[in-house]
């Protein structure tokens, strides 16, 4: 099985039936009904239960330098012959070995070699046995690992912010040692450190490899940008940047005599999906933090209705049947919710509750996601 790629446009030639190998995948509910937003809930569990408990929560994000294409094939096989009955796993193994690529540029090809590391990408199978391949990552009991595909993010909490970096260091060191044997490559120069509190700090920075990891206020997982403070203020300006270039290129479209009806639809699936993303984590935020995404729904409802400037916002949310942004995190986190308590893994269904982990003295004046249920 071979593969040509071009300098200028990678072109691959695949031979196998994929569908018949990803027959096992699909019929295994480990992966089934798991999101984004699951993730990102579990992991800003922990801060909030911090900041009520008084604690430091420092916590590591980590980047795995070209993760799919470092997927060494003998480890991959060792550990899916750990559970896979044999024919699946021949299934595999033929899928995985015996590949080569060239090289063309203009009218040239360079001799064919043998590819000995990483998963097909764009093949349904590449995020299942990149999990497979990095399922045994070390664990420790006094820190929180959250990963998600290549995403890796690790927090420890405690009042004494030495013995919280000191768990994380801990950690630190048994990833690394993982990584050097499984041949996986971490960039310690493009992770990132943030100490999640209320409070000032100062302490030594974390290590990776002997190298510092570069400390920082806020961080990007899983498409939400979190800030020590955990404000979402940081987040919302920034999609409020991006709404306001998309929002550009369709104001002529929003302005034309188009009937109103299909405006409100360009509007609800081309503007809303990109602030509405995560609203489940990011709807308890201060008023004040959230307005900037109150005012561009405003202005959008009055290019699509072409209202003059008297009409009021609440009447346009109302005519134009368009939910409210306060509205619409109620009704986004009560149907997340709901589905939470019966979900097979256990960790997600103990996002369930009604409080915070542990259920800690509410001290803070401030609102957490749960809140949105009342």
């Amino acid at each position: 099985m071979r593969y040509v790629y071009s300098l200028a446009n990678a072109m691959a030639y695949v031979t196998v039936g994929s569908a018949l190998v990803s027959e096992f995948i699909v019929r295994q509910p480990v992966r089934t009904n798991h999101s984004t937003i699951q993730q990102i809930h579990r992991l800003t569990d922990q801060t909030p239960t911090s900041f009520e408990k008084k604690e430091f929560c420092p916590g590591v994000f980590l980047d795995f330098a070209k993760a799919f294409d470092r997927v060494g094939h003998i480890g991959l096989l060792y550990k899916l012959k750990l559970f896979l009955p044999a024919p699946y796993y021949l299934l595999i193994r033929s899928y995985l070995c015996n590949r080569s690529f060239a090289v063309r540029q203009g009218n040239s090809f360079s001799s064919y070699f043998s590819i000995q590391a990483g998963v097909p990408q764009g093949s349904d199978l590449a995020p299942d046995l990149f999990n497979i391949y990095t399922s045994d990552i070390p664990k420790v009991a006094n820190t929180t690992i959250a990963t998600y595909a290549d995403d890796t993010a690790i927090l420890a909490s405690n009042t004494d912010l030495t013995l919280a970096s000191s768990a994380l260091q801990n950690h630190l060191d048994l990833i690394n040692s993982w990584a050097t044997q499984w041949r996986i490559k971490i960039n310690p120069e493009k992770s990132y450190n943030v100490i999640f509190s209320l409070r000032k700090n100062d302490f030594p920075p974390l290590q990776l490899q002997g190298v510092d990891i570069p400390k920082t206020s806020q961080v990007k997982y899983l498409g939400l940008i979190l800030d020590k403070r955990l404000t979402w203020g940081p987040h919302l300006k920034s999609k409020r940047k991006t709404l306001n270039i998309r929002l550009h290129l369709l104001r002529p479209i929003l302005k034309s005599k188009m009937s109103i009806h299909i405006k409100s639809v360009l509007y609800k699936s081309l503007l809303r999906p990109i602030w509405a993303y995560g609203m489940q984590i990011w709807g308890c935020a201060k008023p004040s933090q959230i307005r900037s995404i109150h005012a561009f729904q405003s202005i959008s409802l009055q290019l699509i209705a072409s209202a003059p400037w008297y009409i009021t916002n609440k009447a346009l949310h109302k005519d134009l049947k368009i939910d409210t942004v306060d509205q619409l995190a109620q009704n986004y986190y009560a149907k997340f919710h709901v589905k939470l308590r019966h979900h097979p893994n256990p960790l997600i269904s103990h996002l369930s509750s009604h409080t915070l982990p542990d259920n800690p003295p509410r001290r803070l004046k401030r609102r957490w996601c749960r809140d949105l249920l009342n």
